[in-house]
């Protein structure tokens, strides 16, 4: 790649992506046929790894860009298991599939600690060190099975109403 022009081109998360999905294309070429189904499901999770990469970098929002890593990170499992099955169906060769998995394993490492690092919410760490009697810590508030209960009264100068304690009727 040339030299860097974006914050994501900085990434070597990014480069190793790109490098990947320009391998994947080549060990595409051979296949045909019965597979071309599964080559094309399997390009389109290649190239989403790199551009979520991309995308999520340029999120401002912390949270944002752990979504996004975890995406890439999601669509380089999605791409593992195409593979896969294109290695069970006789589409890929073992050697092929060790060598892109191996730079998929890495690929992955990298995403993970990257979502790790921007999902979460921290706290600076700072000593606790108050004592507190958790025993009798609501000792000096009232509950209310200890209140006893108000006597109430009739007003002087009226009825009291039925919806409202605090409401008197007066007679006209």
């Amino acid at each position: 790649m040339n030299d860097p022009i974006f914050d994501h081109d900085r990434l070597d998360v990014y480069r190793l992506s790109i490098e990947y999905v320009s391998a994947a294309f080549e060990s595409s070429k051979s296949l045909s046929g019965l597979h071309r189904h599964g080559r094309d499901q399997w390009l389109r999770a290649a190239q989403s790894i790199p551009l979520n990469i991309a995308e999520g970098n340029g999120k401002r929002r912390l949270k944002d860009r752990a979504r996004f890593f975890d995406i890439a990170r999601g669509s380089s499992f999605e791409f593992a298991a195409i593979q896969d099955v294109l290695v069970a169906t006789g589409g890929l060769d073992d050697s092929t599939n060790h060598d892109l998995k191996s730079k998929l394993k890495r690929i992955v490492a990298m995403l993970t600690r990257m979502a790790m690092k921007f999902d979460g919410v921290k706290e600076s760490s700072v000593e606790y060190s108050v004592a507190i009697d958790y025993e009798h810590e609501h000792r000096a508030t009232e509950h209310e099975h200890e209140r006893k209960p108000e006597l109430s009264r009739a007003p002087k100068d009226g009825l009291r109403g039925f919806t409202n304690r605090d409401s008197i009727i007066r007679p006209r």
